[in-house]
């Protein structure tokens, strides 16, 4: 299995980029979300991987986070949703948004993906809804960084989480405001929910102001 891959972009295309290693050009399938992150071609970039592997198939995809990587790997694994519908709903959600979709059990979200229908979202949804919060609390939202080649290169594959840069505010005061309501005992459905949507109302919001907002969300009603 390929975890990682770095090296110099040889050209781009609608679906995919050629990342040259070593003079071995690796194809790799990307959401249009990712693609459009990625520097031109002559540029150095690291992704991580995941391999799909079928009778008739082989094909490798790429992504600037293990968190959109983790969503990827769950999203395969409901019915009716191939590693097209995958790329479709990160690359219209991006992994945060997934995230935040599947934590409120927003399935309209997820059925704005193309090709996706209400009852895969539906079911995206609700078989997924229990994973979000360990998903969402890895808190890393990280692009690898893209060094000279040689260095890159000489990693390719090494442990995916090796050389993970660290994650932007937003996406770690996230995943501190679910683990301190976590540790006040709020169940991690209900807590993944209640940071989603402070979240969502608050892109820039710190940790304490998220953790604010998601008490009084959680507050009994009445």
């Amino acid at each position: 299995m390929i975890g990682r891959i770095a090296g110099r972009i040889d050209y781009r295309a609608i679906d995919h980029v050629l990342i040259d290693v070593r003079g071995v050009g690796y194809l790799v399938y990307c959401s249009d979300r990712t693609l459009h992150s990625l520097p031109g071609a002559g540029e150095h970039v690291a992704l991580y991987t995941d391999l799909l592997v079928r009778d008739d198939l082989m094909q490798l995809f790429g992504f600037t986070s293990l968190v959109e990587k983790e969503w990827h790997r769950l999203l395969m694994s409901v019915q009716g949703v191939g590693a097209k519908a995958s790329m479709a709903i990160l690359g219209t959600l991006g992994p945060d948004g997934v995230g935040r979709a599947i934590a409120l059990g927003d399935w309209n979200s997820v059925k704005a993906a193309k090709g996706i229908g209400p009852k895969t979202a539906q079911r995206v949804v609700n078989e997924l809804k229990d994973k979000a919060p360990q998903v969402m609390a890895m808190g890393t939202h990280a692009t690898l960084a893209a060094g000279p080649e040689g260095d890159a290169v000489d990693d390719v594959l090494e442990p995916v989480a090796a050389q993970v840069s660290a994650p932007p505010a937003d996406s770690n005061a996230q995943a501190e405001a679910l683990s301190a309501l976590t540790n006040l005992g709020y169940a991690p459905g209900e807590a993944a929910g209640a940071v989603a949507q402070a979240a969502g109302d608050a892109p820039d919001a710190d940790v304490a102001a998220l953790i604010r907002t998601a008490l009084r969300l959680l507050a009994p009603k009445g």
